[in-house]
């Protein structure tokens, strides 16, 4: 029963109809805590269609703004749970820079507990949104530019191998 739902869900968000869905969710859920890159996906459409280039860059970096801002939330609710950690040198960095901290939520490992701290710290939440999506925005057009410029042979024996 669980398989043959996994294996619905992955046929589902598969479908080329849903593309700019699926990688909307992937962006959004990657961008909280759970350790899930959305690269993959924006790529993989990309490629698959390139005229919607910028729809899926579009998509993702809102998705993936989205999820920050989520963080952002956990992180401004949990602030009494963390009160000890106020100490350590990430939060004076962060109370240093402020919202401009949240250019860096792009990062992997570090970014999307950024978008919690800065939710913690109470940094003002719209210029934190924006430096996000801007910081976001910029990470999925340079990957997603570089990919495109591989040529489709080396995507294929990268395929051949892992088969």
């Amino acid at each position: 029963m669980v398989e043959s739902a996994i294996s619905w869900l992955l046929h589902l968000l598969a479908a080329p109809e849903v593309g700019l869905t699926s990688v909307f969710i992937i962006s959004l859920v990657s961008a909280t805590l759970v350790p899930l890159g959305s690269e993959p996906a924006v790529f993989a459409v990309i490629k698959a269609n390139q005229a919607l280039f910028w729809s899926v860059i579009g998509v993702a970096t809102v998705g993936n703004t989205i999820g920050g801002a989520i963080d952002y939330w956990m992180g401004y609710q949990a602030k009494q749970t963390f009160a000890k950690e106020r100490k350590s040198r990430w939060f004076h960095w962060l109370e240093r820079y402020g919202a401009k901290t949240m250019l860096l939520a792009w990062l992997p490992g570090i970014g999307d507990p950024l978008c919690t701290l800065g939710g913690w710290l109470r940094l003002p939440f719209w210029p934190s949104v924006a430096y996000m999506a801007i910081g976001k925005g910029l990470r999925y057009l340079t990957m997603t530019s570089l990919l495109l410029y591989v040529p489709d042979g080396v995507w294929h024996r990268i395929g051949q191998m892992l088969s």
